[in-house]
């Protein structure tokens, strides 16, 4: 056999062929390599050394190969691919360009032609049918096998296979059993294949050399995979042990006449054998053989032999009495006796092989019945609950968080269902295997199997309409947390708003001026202004809960609890609704009496600085003059006392108009009313004197120092400033401010916190500032202020609430502090008051 004649290597040029080659001949190795134990992964790697390679040529040839190098070099691999080439090369087959060096660097072409030579040797070549061997031989064996089948046209061994027609038909041929042949159809080749390849691995121990995806995605398949293939099943069958027909006579039991005198005419005694449905029996029928053979084949022995020496004796003796030979009646010549004791012990046999073979299958069937009870029994007990389980009604009163866990649960579940699904189908397949068998015990099989597929029907049932359920109710609470989440967002900010009016409405104001009532009475007005948007926001939310309620009444949504985003609910904020609508009348009826209030005290300040306006000047006239007097000292003593009398009696004169003064003063204390705008003049009384004087509130040099300030920082000409302005305005006057001492001075000017300062207000606040100079006793209680009540005072908290210049300042003028209750870096802020005022002032 020419190897070149067989292997072509511009095929493997082709991916598809050469993918169904490496899967073809892989499969064919491990047929033949798992005998010993082991396999081969990738075919051009696993040869290389050898050791694989030499190994299979020894499973396949049943010879024993030379002794392979056990090192790893390259010397040692190509010595041992060069004895399993020599062996190849002994058997007749010529190879060509195959050498040891490609096979050992992986070379997957050359390793490809060198496995199919092996299978041409010692697969294919040794094939016989009616005087064609080899390819021919296998092709004819395939066209003679198919040829009763319709759709089967076997010509090559390529395209004619594509339908797996082919396939199936040489397995009905020999295997009826294994594939209903009518079912298949020539237009659904995935099906016949996958058919076809699965029967003949589990069923004929044929391994699956191709996918039905690499025929049938190929316009041509490979002639070398499917000749591999088809030469598998031919092996197969033809190895196969058969009891024909004429084998299967009668065996002779007790009950049978003795074979040595009474001939069996051909086909008179086919037996047609039974078998038991029971191992029992059919080991009764095994152990009645073997008593046959024991008992009473052996005399039956003897007496063909004595037959045989009675007959050569007999004859014999006719001879040497010259007398002619015996001639038994045809059918008793001792040939035919030995020819049908021969057909008796092919009988004999054929009976043993089916009695072995019943035997096997019987305990093959008790071994699937065994196999059917044990799964059923786990499917049983995997059940057992799971339909009470899946008709749980436990959703309707579980949260959004609890549906789902549930969820995922039910998932959990369903991928556990589906795992079983193939027990399922196992469970089916053993119990329609038991029926084809023809197992004694079918019908409970068959009944236990169908209450196991309904039940496992009713849980497909229940598992998805629990999983529709669950769905369901998950949407729904979605749609209502996302509300919950909606009404809390809205709700939140809505009741800040209203319990922030409700503070505002009810917050005593003080005010000085008409224009700070006037301002309050706008912002009032514009926060009446603003109530029917909140009105329409409150239904809006409202509307919200509303549409929850809807949800749950719509649905029979059962609700566990309450919204979990927000504790406010629709009755606080209508309580709280109708509280503002309840304040804001009653804030109009306290602006408006204010309004009143602050129009009486401004008639007071009018009518109060219409006569100090007079009064003021002639005041300060005659202090002047009087002062005058006393520092020139002009004239005799009698003559300064003359003018000093002269005054009095003027002063004296002029106090009514004092006194009158002084009446519209008392009211304008009695109203409460702490400045004037309409005069720059205010009365003080000394109660140890009747003498008064009136003086002037501000030195005009400081008061227009003020004013410039005031001017400078109202940036928005508005006459008044706003917090932001008044701090920076302070600090450039040289006030250390930290927030506490801030958020003082705006409660002094700012009573009523509507975030400006007027310039009275900043007046009368710089008015008493100017008026009250800090002491010692001050400048140590501001320090200790600071310090928090402590005696002593840190660097960092006078760095934290002074400016820089000024806290460093007091650091550099304050010793350490060495009381008891010293700290790391302790002042002592007496020092700083000592070297300011001075041991005298404290």
């Amino acid at each position: 056999m020419q190897q070149e004649d067989d292997w072509d290597r511009d095929l493997l040029l082709d991916p598809a062929w050469e993918k169904q080659q490496r899967k073809t001949f892989t499969a064919w190795c491990n047929s033949h390599l798992r005998k010993a134990g082991t396999q081969i992964e990738n075919i051009e790697e696993d040869f290389r050394d050898g050791l694989k390679l030499m190994l299979l040529l020894e499973v396949i040839s049943g010879e024993r190969l030379a002794k392979p190098e056990r090192g790893k070099m390259r010397v040692h691999k190509i010595s041992n691919v060069n004895k399993a080439l020599d062996f190849i090369a002994s058997k007749g087959v010529k190879l060509v360009s195959i050498g040891a060096e490609e096979i050992v660097d992986g070379n997957a072409k050359m390793t490809l032609g060198m496995i199919w030579t092996i299978i041409l040797r010692f697969a294919i070549q040794d094939i016989s049918v009616e005087e064609t061997s080899a390819k021919e031989g296998l092709l004819l064996w395939c066209q003679r096998k198919t040829a009763p089948y319709k759709n089967v046209n076997i010509q090559n061994f390529h395209i004619s296979w594509k339908d797996g027609l082919g396939f199936c038909a040489l397995i009905h041929r020999h295997r009826p059993e294994l594939i209903d042949y009518g079912k298949l159809r020539k237009d659904d080749p995935m099906t016949n294949l996958n058919t076809a390849f699965d029967v003949a691995e589990k069923y004929l121990d044929i391994p699956k050399m191709l996918d039905a995806e690499d025929i049938v995605g190929t316009a041509r398949p490979d002639e070398k995979a499917i000749m591999t293939y088809v030469s598998s099943f031919y092996h197969a069958f033809s190895g196969a042990q058969k009891v024909s027909q004429d084998a299967l006579l009668l065996l002779f039991f007790p009950q049978l006449p003795a074979v040595v005198t009474v001939p069996l005419p051909p086909n008179s005694t086919i037996l047609f054998l039974t078998p038991e449905k029971t191992m029992a029996a059919m080991q009764q029928k095994l152990e009645d053989f073997r008593d046959y053979r024991r008992l009473h084949k052996p005399p039956k022995v003897q007496e063909k032999c004595q037959l045989e020496i009675n007959f050569n004796t007999l004859q014999t003796k006719l001879r040497l009495s010259n007398r002619p030979a015996f001639m038994p009646s045809e059918g008793r010549m001792v040939s035919d006796i030995c020819n049908a004791w021969g057909r008796l012990e092919g009988a004999e046999k054929g009976y043993e092989e089916w009695l072995l073979n019943e035997i096997r299958r019987l305990e093959r069937l008790d071994h699937l019945a065994e196999k059917f009870r044990q799964k059923a029994a786990i499917h049983e007990a995997w059940t057992e609950g799971k339909e009470d389980m899946l008709q749980q009604k436990d959703y309707e009163t579980a949260s959004l968080s609890e549906i789902k866990a549930l969820l995922k649960k039910h998932e959990a579940f369903e991928s556990d269902l589906a795992a079983h699904q193939d027990r399922v189908e196992q469970i089916a397949a053993i119990a329609q295997e038991l029926n084809e068998l023809d197992y004694y015990d079918s019908p409970s099989v068959n009944a236990r199997c169908q209450r196991i597929c309904d039940e496992w029907d009713a849980l497909g049932g229940l598992t998805q309409k629990r999983s529709e359920a669950l769905q369901r109710t998950e949407k729904l609470l979605e749609t209502i947390d996302q509300l919950y989440l909606e009404f809390a967002k809205r709700a939140a900010p809505f009741n800040n708003w209203m319990e922030g009016a409700m503070e505002d409405l009810q917050d005593t104001f003080i005010v000085h001026t008409i224009e700070e009532i006037q301002g309050l009475s706008t912002a009032h007005e514009q926060f009446k202004a603003t109530l029917p948007e909140a009105d329409k926001e409150r239904q809006a939310i409202l509307g919200i809960h509303n549409e929850i309620a809807k949800i749950v009444q719509t649905y029979h949504v059962n609700m566990a609890g309450t919204n979990p985003y927000t504790t406010i609910n629709p009755q606080e904020i209508n309580a709280k609704w109708d509280k503002v609508r309840q304040l804001v009348p009653q804030r109009d009826q306290a602006l408006i009496e204010e309004h009143a209030r602050q129009q009486n005290n401004e008639r007071l300040r009018k009518q109060f600085a219409s006569q100090a306006n007079v009064i003021g000047p002639w005041i300060q006239t005659k202090m002047e003059e009087i002062g005058r007097i006393s520092i020139e000292m002009h004239g005799t003593l009698e003559d300064q006392l003359t003018h000093l009398r002269q005054y009095e009696k003027s002063i004296v004169n002029y106090k009514p108009k004092i006194d009158q003064l002084e009446g519209d003063h008392q009211l304008i204390q009695e109203a409460l009313i702490f400045d004037n705008k309409h005069t720059n003049y205010t009365m003080e009384w000394k109660l140890a004197t009747i003498i008064f004087h009136i003086r002037v509130g501000w030195d005009q040099d400081q008061m227009n120092e003020f004013r410039a300030s005031f001017n400078h920082f109202d940036r928005k000409r508005t006459g008044m400033m706003d917090r932001e302005d008044f701090r920076a305005c302070l600090i450039s006057m040289g006030y250390n401010l930290g927030e506490a001492e801030f958020a003082r001075i705006m409660s002094i000017v700012d009573p009523n916190r509507l975030g400006v300062i007027t310039f009275q207000a900043f007046i009368d606040f710089m008015s008493r500032e100017t008026a009250d100079t800090d002491t010692a006793d001050q400048v140590m209680a501001s320090f200790k202020v600071l310090a928090g009540d402590k005696n002593y005072i840190l660097a960092d908290e006078l760095r934290r609430e002074l400016p820089p210049d000024q806290a460093e300042y007091c650091i550099a003028r304050m010793a350490p502090y060495t009381g008891p209750d010293a700290v790391p870096g302790a002042l002592d802020y007496m020092s700083f008051s000592t070297a300011l005022y001075g041991e005298s002032d404290l």
